[in-house]
């Protein structure tokens, strides 16, 4: 009882002095971050789109008397880069809440995204996956509520976008709100349970770590297999990023991803789960997870010291109840065996474990107010965006946690036809307002696919005049039989253009 007075009483200490102390504390923290990338590493995004550099920005803040910007991509060089920055508006079109509302409280639009309820009009249908060791994960498949047809056609050629929630499995508002915005725009959204998750059966004694993508790797093959037509594209929430990250850097050009976004990722996860989060955000998440893995009390204690788990009131004691310490089958000598320290654990879970070997565009949205995340310039890894090719990171001044409100977010105008597009007449859904990290990763996954298709384009239109150029060479080609010529399948994933895209525009 005590415990929850305690937290009571912060939840109302919040609620009155933090709007007022991030709205007069943030734009310090911001100008100390920029002071600290440097402007050679700094690219800045102006209200037109165009690309400047932190000196030609603030130069022309005093000219116009403009406001300071609220949005950077970091990322190295590359054509890539440049043409997200002339095709991406969305990036150059955020303008968050400030002043004295609760939407420009970082802590408070993460809570409220995080645990408010979302009148969702969309339905889930679900399909339990047994894995390789039987145990089962589920896919649960997004449809509007008013389709009669539940199932949706494997000869379909829609994008399939794969969504991983956080490590809890918590499905948030922010959550729902992708899968509505995602089906207007044609994706078919499927939501990745983890074992125990959401209703998902335990059929078996192995819980999935932190970083472990093996049940994540034969989902994706399931969906390859149902929907072999349409190109698949990642999105992950929070924590949920570690799995992500863990599957794509293992499977390499392999991962039959065509591009994916971390949605307010943790990058350094053992540091976070040590020391990132204040007492009351632990106990409540630790609290959650608690609570989800009481019905599986019973069976767990044949394998986890059960006493240790539920008495945990931290992030780490509890992971390293889950993971770290098991107890020694019946027959063996001793009655307690340690399986991992937890420095092994994260050796092998950590999220940047194998970053190198990642083949894929990866765009990170994040706020430098997060307050799950916490401080910016420890928790965000910014050489990594300085020098793999392969990752983006677009940086914003607020928005919180998966928060991202806007000025024009909740009116009933809905702000103008460039700020939020409306749902495809196909599609039935209302059009309701979009968040602004919502259309930034759609039209992230658009300019990629764009990007690889032009390339394409432009390589078999070099290949087709080096087949057909002058010389002997060509007169001999052209009095060749056209059945001579042998056509190599071409691959609907479009995984081998991706794969020569790395190798040849990266470097």
């Amino acid at each position: 009882m005590l415990e929850w007075l305690v937290a009571l009483c912060f939840v109302i200490l919040v609620v009155l002095i933090w709007p007022g102390f991030k709205y007069f504390n943030t734009e310090s923290q911001s100008d100390a971050l920029h002071q600290g990338l440097g402007i050679s590493q700094l690219a800045k995004i102006d209200k037109t789109g165009r690309c400047v550099s932190e000196q030609e920005g603030s130069h022309g803040a005093q000219a116009g008397d403009e406001k300071k910007h609220a949005v950077a991509l970091i990322c190295k060089p590359s054509a890539l880069a440049n043409y997200l920055l002339k095709h991406c508006r969305t990036f150059s079109n955020y303008s968050p809440c400030v002043g004295w509302t609760w939407r420009a409280g970082a802590l408070l639009q993460s809570v409220y995204e995080a645990c408010c309820p979302y009148d969702s009009p969309v339905q889930f249908v679900r399909d339990n996956l047994q894995l390789s060791d039987e145990g089962l994960v589920a896919l649960d498949w997004a449809v509007p509520t008013y389709q009669k047809r539940r199932r949706t056609s494997s000869h379909s050629a829609s994008p399939v976008l794969l969504i991983i929630p956080n490590s809890f499995g918590k499905i948030t508002r922010n959550l729902l709100k992708l899968c509505e915005t995602a089906l207007s725009h044609g994706y078919l959204p499927a939501v990745f349970n983890r074992r125990s998750h959401n209703g998902t059966p335990l059929t078996t004694l192995k819980l999935q770590q932190f970083g472990d993508p093996a049940d994540l790797r034969e989902a994706v093959r399931y969906i390859r297999h149902r929907q072999p037509a349409g190109k698949l594209y990642a999105v992950s929430e929070s924590t949920g990023s570690g799995l992500l990250l863990s599957y794509l850097g293992e499977c390499g050009s392999s991962s039959y991803v065509t591009a994916a976004v971390c949605l307010s990722p943790v990058f350094r996860c053992q540091s976070w789960f040590e020391n990132a989060l204040c007492w009351p955000l632990q106990w409540a998440l630790a609290l959650y997870q608690k609570i989800c893995l009481s019905r599986y009390k019973t069976v767990l204690g044949e394998t986890i010291q059960t006493d240790t788990l539920f008495s945990s009131c931290s992030l780490r004691d509890l992971e390293e109840a889950l993971f770290c310490q098991t107890i020694a089958p019946p027959g063996t000598s001793s009655s307690c065996n340690t399986s991992a320290t937890w420095d092994v654990y994260w050796e092998r879970n950590e999220p940047l474990r194998d970053v190198d070997e990642v083949a894929i565009p990866v765009l990170s949205v994040c706020a430098q107010d997060d307050p799950i995340r916490g401080d910016a310039q420890s928790t965000i890894p910014l050489e990594l965006f300085e020098t793999n090719p392969h990752f983006f990171l677009l940086l914003t001044d607020h928005g919180g946690h998966c928060g991202f409100s806007t000025q024009s977010e909740g009116s009933h105008a809905g702000a103008s036809g460039s700020v939020a597009p409306v749902a495809a007449p196909s599609s039935g859904m209302g059009s309701r307002q979009i968040s602004w990290s919502h259309k930034a990763l759609l039209e992230f996954f658009r300019a990629t696919t764009d990007f690889f298709a032009a390339e394409e384009r432009t390589k078999q239109l070099a290949a087709r005049r080096r087949g057909l150029g002058g010389g002997a060479a060509g007169r001999t080609f052209r009095n060749r039989s056209v059945s001579t010529c042998k056509r190599v399948p071409e691959c609907s994933h479009n995984i081998h253009a991706i794969y020569n895209w790395q190798r040849s525009y990266t470097r």
